[in-house]
């Protein structure tokens, strides 16, 4: 009979996102794709455990979505 690690995929995100970066969003409430539409690249990048591969995987499943992330100009 196999072991159970404990770590199941996450389901509310694209596979390939680690979990430090799906803790990352877990710490500033985001626990779904559609939720991250509210964030900028920016502020992503901020985020302990957050790196440009999660980054550019949550772009490419919110492109196959047909949103992105937010853009905040000057």
């Amino acid at each position: 009979m196999p072991r159970k690690t404990g770590q199941q995929p996450d389901p509310a995100f694209p596979k390939g996102v680690a979990q430090p970066a799906v803790r990352a969003l877990a710490s500033v409430g985001v626990y779904r794709l559609d939720q991250i539409t509210r964030l900028t690249e920016s502020e992503l990048l901020a985020l302990h455990g957050m790196g440009p591969k999660a980054i550019g995987i949550i772009k490419e499943a919110l492109r196959a979505q047909g949103k992105s992330l937010a853009k905040r100009g000057a």
